[in-house]
């Protein structure tokens, strides 16, 4: 690539970018969001144009042998382009699930492309569809052949989304972000899968992402990219040990790593380290977080939980199945204390946290909060409950109303709980909770669209004061966020914490930021806790199989150390069981003070 410039109008979205990749190299292309890599990769597949870009100045030459001159890419028509497409050139998106056609079958998409490009009948098509998705590890094949994409997981949609861009076998692969919407196993099995077939096929990549554990694990070469310019390029083991542009710099400073709260008894809340534009910026000093009132009344105790989802068979028909989403799971938040809930998809995280909040109604068991019974409450004091448990969700361009401005989403936990009366101090409110976040008073006047991914949490964690709540529950709060943002959000929570006394529940798959801010951890296997602990037990002592390979799964910011993945095999196993067909529920042993395991819930894969 050469002086590539992109262009949106007047606006250049990716500006004088020029990198060279090799037969077999992995090139990553890493920043944050609004940086360019994706704009970068859809104008490698001669695709800008659809999004009403151009290619304003620069070249893309592609050699396919060495004894051919190079095609330059950007002077193909659509048609000369097609033929290069998919055959030479092929790219894995994003989310699988807007990739993949949902009225077509797995079959049908898979041989579409070796039809288009190959030479091949209808049924060695098929066939070698077959071949493809063993290939990417995907078991049952024959069957998968037949299903439809949602009936697929996200891990398998994936793995699908692999085998069709390697159809044809092509020379270079872009994989933009094929990643970012999965579980850590299954995204060390993703990755563990293009790094073995480049290496059957001797395919060049290009790994396009914002994580620099991956970064490190995959990477031979990194690009870095900061508002359509390239800041710095290197080998990934010069870039992570001496990068030099300050903006890198502060990139891998913010990547929180696993295994650096080592012997750490409490979370720290560390230094906040920001690019200001020109140079390295540090705020704040260290400070641990030590918060936890365990004398008090637990803010919230769960006792034997059960929720449960009934299938019906048919429109009419009785429940033939169930989704035994939550299993017998117990564990209680004192005040000022953080508890992780993490687990795979589909472990029962995310119900269990809308069953506090009474979004979800539970089967069985009983919820407690500051020592009443919930099942005994009256309508209003279940009303209060809601005003003291508040929620934070993963995508906060979701939950606010795209109609209603900062101030109003705000101001809105305010007016329905019926805490203040009087809109000059419901304004006054409203500015204090705005600066109490990082944000200015007039920002009260935007609306969600004029803010930034980080911005937007901001409000949403503002929205969640706002009815002065004893518990935050924060589901996936971070996933969606880049490196940085991410950083400056769990500073301001673990903040919020020591000056209000505030409680977490934290949701998350995310086990280098669960370490940072956690007090203890709950591990989630099928809907049931199978450890739970003081975070530096469940950590830097694992005992469950299933927290052991966890573990191993994160990828670690550092080329020096790229491990060996005690891979979980398989996908994620299914929560649904036919009627009568009771798991087993494993009771939990104490094997040191606060530190419990589960004596079996070790699934096939483990």
């Amino acid at each position: 690539m050469q002086s590539l410039d992109i262009t949106f109008g007047s606006n250049r979205v990716v500006q004088d970018l020029s990198f060279d990749l090799h037969a077999g190299q992995t090139l990553a292309i890493v920043g944050e969001s609004g940086s360019g890599k994706s704009m970068t990769s859809l104008a490698i597949m001669g695709l800008v144009h659809y999004l009403n870009a151009t290619i304003s100045k620069g070249h893309i030459f592609y050699r396919d042998t060495s004894d051919k001159a190079p095609l330059d890419l950007t002077k193909l028509s659509d048609k000369e382009m097609r033929k290069i497409r998919g055959k030479e050139i092929s790219m894995i998106f994003q989310e699988p699930m807007t990739s993949l056609n949902p009225v077509y079958t797995i079959g049908d998409q898979i041989t579409e492309v070796l039809l288009l490009h190959g030479d091949y009948s209808r049924a060695t098509a098929s066939e070698e569809a077959l071949k493809l998705l063993r290939l990417v590890r995907l078991a049952d094949a024959e069957s998968l052949l037949k299903r439809y994409p949602h009936q697929l997981s996200g891990g398998m949609r994936q793995r699908v989304m692999i085998a069709m861009a390697l159809a044809c076998k092509p020379k270079v692969l872009v994989a933009d972000e094929p990643t970012t919407a999965l579980d850590v196993t299954i995204q060390a099995q993703i990755l563990a899968i293009i790094r073995d077939l480049q290496k059957e096929l001797g395919m060049a990549v290009i790994f396009i992402t914002h994580d620099m554990g991956v970064v490190a694990e995959v990477a031979d070469h990194v690009v870095v990219m900061r508002n359509g310019e390239k800041v710095e390029e290197a080998d990934v083991a010069t870039l992570f040990a001496s990068p030099q542009a300050p903006y890198t710099q502060a990139l891998l400073a913010a990547v929180p790593t696993l295994g650096s709260m080592h012997g750490e008894a409490l979370p720290r809340a560390e230094p906040l380290i920001i690019f200001d534009g020109e140079k390295v910026v540090t705020q704040g000093e260290p400070t641990l977080q030590d918060t936890v009132c365990v004398q008090e009344t637990p803010v919230v105790s769960v006792r034997n939980l059960v929720t449960r989802f009934d299938i019906h068979k048919g429109f009419f028909g009785g429940v033939s199945h169930r989704v035994h989403a939550v299993e017998h799971v117990s564990f209680e938040i004192f005040p000022g204390e953080t508890l992780a809930l993490v687990g795979e998809s589909g472990s029962g995280k995310s119900t269990i946290g809308r069953t506090i909040q009474q979004l979800q109604k539970s089967t069985s068991g009983d919820i407690t909060f500051s020592g009443k019974p919930v099942a005994k409450m009256s309508r209003g004091e279940k009303m209060n409950l809601r005003q003291e448990v508040q929620y934070i969700f993963q995508d906060p361009f979701a939950s606010l109303d795209p109609r209603k401005t900062a101030g109003f989403s705000i101001a809105e936990p305010i007016h329905t709980h019926r805490l203040m009366g009087n809109s000059k101090l419901i304004q006054q409110r409203v500015s204090e909770l705005l600066e109490r976040v990082g944000l200015k008073p007039e920002h009260a006047n935007r609306y969600p669209h004029e803010f930034s991914g980080g911005q937007r949490q901001r409000i949403c964690i503002a929205r969640a004061l706002a009815s002065k709540p004893k518990l935050i529950i924060a589901d996936e709060a971070l996933s969606a966020l880049d490196v940085s943002i991410q950083a400056q959000i769990i500073h301001l929570m673990m903040q919020l914490q020591r000056e209000e006394g505030l409680a977490y529940l934290f949701i998350s798959h995310d086990m280098a930021v669960v370490e940072k801010m956690s007090h203890r951890v709950a591990v989630l296997h099928l809907g049931q806790i199978v450890e739970m602990g003081p975070r530096q037990r469940v950590f830097d002592a694992p005992q469950h199989a299933y927290t052991k390979k966890l573990l191993s799964a994160v990828p670690v910011a550092d080329p020096h150390h790229r491990r060996e993945h005690l891979l979980l095999d398989g996908d994620i196993p299914s929560p649904i069981r036919r009627v009568g067909d009771e798991p087993t529920v494993y009771p939990l042993d104490e094997i040191a003070t606060g530190h419990f395991v589960s004596r079996g819930g070790a699934s096939p894969r483990l």
